[in-house]
């Protein structure tokens, strides 16, 4: 009976291969691995013009790899983030002294080869590997182990050599040193695992301490040197740890943490920190109420002062007084650690005066906030960078997705979008370098101050929404984790709410407004208008030129007559100086010296394209009156009776 199956079996083997061998004699070995009986012959298969040399196996042995056809996809490549990107290229052209362009292209040109390769390896396996938290052991012990992979170690070697934080403050370029700085960012962020985002809180700290003037002190002295080094020994990062559970953004109404005097600006801190980023850092700045010996403390703004604290022990690496409760599960930046903390003790030193605490962050959230802006232009620029290579290897009903004009339409729209959110976030580095250096005039300072949470709304916000279209140019592949597109945009949903919401920032710009009395819009407007002259004498460009100025004066007209429509208006407004600002700069690139026609076509589409001022658009529609506000509320609460 058992040499009856057995004779059975080889003859069904032999009578299915001359069945397959027949009928599917092109793709036969596409999609099985039945050979002939002889062991000598070797089999060769074309994939993807690679030929795949296999020793061909008896036809009786029943086990076989599975073949799932020939066809493959070519992955999507990631070129140079610097040769390729020429929009860069010639803003640094024109921005920076000739002799110093030439000095650090050759490194710009190095690293966005590195972002594009061996870094951009590191950050997709922090994606891959998320940190973890072990509060105690097998035994019952409390440990607060916080794991982080070896590549988002190696990503703080690479930012710490790369100088990322060091080259604004070395200040070798001067008033250039900032954009040179941003630059090396803006090719970094999107490659770096999120790691940008506790460099950010670096030279966030960095700028206070220096702000502050605390860099002479024996203690600040040194924590500034490491925040500002490229010493991968020395290299400290920062955390900070400002929002608490009845916080966000309204810290003075939400601040809990009090500190207990120990002598010499020494406290300890007991409170209970909500959202504490970059919790792996060496250093964290936080606040905290300072309680008198009744354990009375001061509430409100004024009560709150500013703390750095270290995380960990110098000898013994023993946490500081702090208890990890657990990691958050975000939606976005999950490569980075991110807890909820107890402090019971911590010891740490007063920064700033007592009660000037939120003063003494806006330094902090100054320079944060344009690396949030910086970032997120960052990543609109890598999202179409692989999508227009994906448009040159897809193809589909016979050819390559790039010759459609419809897909090309969407990748030049997100292009112009880039470009605009570039010019933005630019210009606000720009401006700092200026200041930094003392070399900025009053206007300048004004225009900054403006700028500062405009262009962090603006372009993490336009980010969000190009990179969503960018993940459709992939098809069902930017749907898929596992070729790292997705994370770009679980990020940028991050960067619209860290450091200030849309409408939060929206607010901040009012608040500017106020404080200058009306002062940083008008140094606005004059910073418009004298980027428009060029485009004012230009034949093409001139039209426009006309409609931006029209605009920005309209804006004020319509302020100072009715400024009980800034509340409900504010993010409009806010969009609408950003949009006029980019106009502006984009229009005036045009006409200068090494531009080319994409520049004076990017700028007219910036123009053309779109509503340049939804606030006087829907002022116009009569939607910040007092009746259309209670429209809103109606419009939302209907049926809802809670």
């Amino acid at each position: 009976m058992k040499t009856l199956l057995s004779s059975l079996y080889r003859n069904d083997c032999k009578l299915w291969s001359h069945v397959l061998s027949t009928k599917w004699s092109t793709n036969s070995r596409a999609y099985s691995s039945v050979s002939t009986i002889n062991q000598n012959v070797v089999n060769e298969t074309k994939l993807n013009s690679k030929t795949i040399r296999t020793e061909a196996k008896a036809n009786w042995i029943p086990f076989s790899r599975p073949r799932h056809g020939c066809f493959t996809q070519e992955m999507p490549q990631l070129d140079n983030q610097f040769t390729s990107d020429a929009f860069l290229q010639r803003y640094l052209q024109r921005v920076l002294p000739k002799d110093m362009y030439n000095e650090i292209s050759g490194d710009l040109t190095r690293f966005g080869s590195r972002v594009a390769t061996d870094v951009y390896e590191l950050g997709l396996e922090c994606d891959k590997h998320l940190p973890q938290l072990v509060q105690q052991n097998a035994w019952g012990h409390i440990c607060n182990d916080l794991y982080v992979c070896d590549a988002w170690k190696q990503q703080k070697v690479v930012s710490a050599e790369e100088g990322v934080v060091a080259i604004g403050y070395e200040r070798k370029y001067r008033e250039f040193s900032r954009l040179y700085q941003f630059a090396k960012l803006f090719l970094y962020a999107p490659s770096s695992g999120l790691y940008s985002c506790p460099i950010a809180m670096v030279d966030g700290a960095a700028k206070t301490i220096e702000s502050l003037a605390l860099d002479k002190q024996p203690l600040y002295e040194d924590i500034f040197e490491r925040l500002t080094t490229r010493d991968t020994n020395r290299f400290y990062t920062s955390g900070q740890w400002m929002t608490e559970k009845g916080g966000g953004s309204d810290v003075a109404g939400g601040t809990e943490t009090v500190a207990v005097p120990m002598g010499r600006d020494m406290f300890k801190l007991y409170g209970y920190k909500w959202f504490s980023s970059a919790t792996d850092a060496d250093i964290a700045l936080t606040l905290a109420r300072i309680a008198d010996d009744e354990g009375n403390v001061l509430q409100g703004t004024q009560g709150l002062t500013l703390f750095l604290l270290k995380v960990r022990d110098d000898t013994s690496k023993q946490l500081n007084g702090i208890d990890m409760i657990r990691l958050k599960d975000k939606l976005g930046t999950r490569q980075v650690p991110t807890a909820e903390l107890l402090l019971d003790g911590t010891v740490a030193h007063k920064m700033s005066e007592e009660g000037r605490g939120v003063a003494a962050i806006a330094n902090m959230l100054q320079i944060t906030r344009i690396h949030n802006a910086v970032g997120s232009a960052g990543s609109m620029r890598r999202i179409i960078s692989i999508a227009r290579d994906y448009a040159q290897r897809r193809k589909a009903f016979g050819k390559p997705i790039s010759q459609y004009p419809i897909h090309m339409q969407t990748l030049a729209r997100m292009d112009i979008e880039a470009k605009g959110a570039f010019m933005l976030a630019f210009e606000t580095v720009r401006l700092l370098g200026k200041q930094e250096m003392g070399l900025a005039t009053d206007e300048d300072v004004l225009v900054l101050r403006l700028l500062n949470p405009i262009s962090k709304l603006f372009v993490c916000k336009q980010a969000l929404s190009t990179i969503s279209e960018g993940l459709e140019a992939f098809g069902g592949q930017g749907a898929m984790e596992d070729t790292g597109l997705p994370v770009l945009l679980r990020d940028s949903q991050i960067f619209t709410i860290w450091e200030g919401t849309t409408n939060i920032l929206s607010l901040d710009v009012l608040r500017v407004l106020s404080k200058t009395g009306g002062e940083a819009l008008r140094a606005l407007r004059s910073h418009i208008r004298s980027r428009l002259e060029l485009a004012l004498n230009h034949a093409i460009l001139k039209e426009e030129a006309i409609k931006v100025q029209t605009a920005i004066d309209s804006i004020i007209d319509l302020i100072y007559n009715n400024p009980n429509v800034l509340e409900a208006g504010s993010r409009d407004l806010a969009f609408s100086l950003a949009r006029l600002f980019i106009a502006s700069t984009l229009l005036e690139s045009s006409c200068l010296v090494g531009s080319t026609d994409l520049d004076e076509i990017t700028a007219l589409r910036w123009c053309k394209s779109q509503d340049l001022t939804p606030f006087l658009t829907n002022y116009g529609l009569n939607y910040y009156d007092k009746n259309s506000i209670e429209n809103n509320y109606k419009l939302v609460m209907e049926s809802y009776n809670k």
